[in-house]
């Protein structure tokens, strides 16, 4: 087999990979999945993947997303496709459920008396919302007294903002409240 075909087959295997497993792949996963190659070698593949959509304009592009990669519509083509995508979006969440989805995001893992604490407001029912909607999870209990559940962000709540890990998050502002510092 030439190496040209070997490259050529590669990148349509990587493709092919990206676009069966419905969900981002790890490099790890997608490494076996291309016949347990180099982790260089994989950085090639997925940029000669990207050139390769960029090039012929096929309305795809691969995205680097909660630590892995998932080939997805280009953005600029969305409005487009609306009537064929799949389901309508949950409505948009609330601006206390953003402002708790926050302080989760920055500060885990935190108790829900923490959120209350900083948000000066009853968290329950943002908190539920925030779990149905699998955006957040329970990883643990504090060891404190009553050992209050704690909360943390989820590989969805990276997906859904489309972020590749929690350091991507945007800087705090200058002088965000005593609970961010913590």
């Amino acid at each position: 087999m030439s190496l040209e075909y070997s490259k050529a087959r590669q990148r349509a295997l990587c493709a092919a990979a990206l676009l069966a497993s419905g969900q981002p792949l790890n490099p790890k996963d997608l490494k076996k999945a291309l016949g347990d190659i180099s982790h260089e070698t994989l950085q090639a593949i997925i940029s000669d993947l990207k050139q390769t959509l960029s090039q012929n304009s096929l309305g795809l592009i691969v995205e680097e997303v909660a630590g892995g990669y998932r080939l997805v519509v280009e953005p600029s083509l969305i409005p487009d496709l609306s009537d064929l995508l799949s389901p309508p979006p949950l409505p948009r969440l609330s601006s206390a459920a953003l402002e708790t989805l926050a302080l989760i995001a920055y500060k885990q893992p935190v108790t829900r008396g923490e959120l209350e604490a900083a948000r000066g407001a009853s968290c329950a029912s943002t908190i539920d919302t925030l779990q149905e909607r699998e955006l957040i999870k329970v990883v643990g209990r504090k060891d404190v007294i009553g050992k209050p559940l704690l909360f943390a962000t989820t590989e969805k709540f990276l997906l859904e903002f489309g972020l590749n890990s929690l350091d991507d998050l945007p800087p705090l502002e200058d002088k965000p409240n005593e609970f961010l510092r913590g």
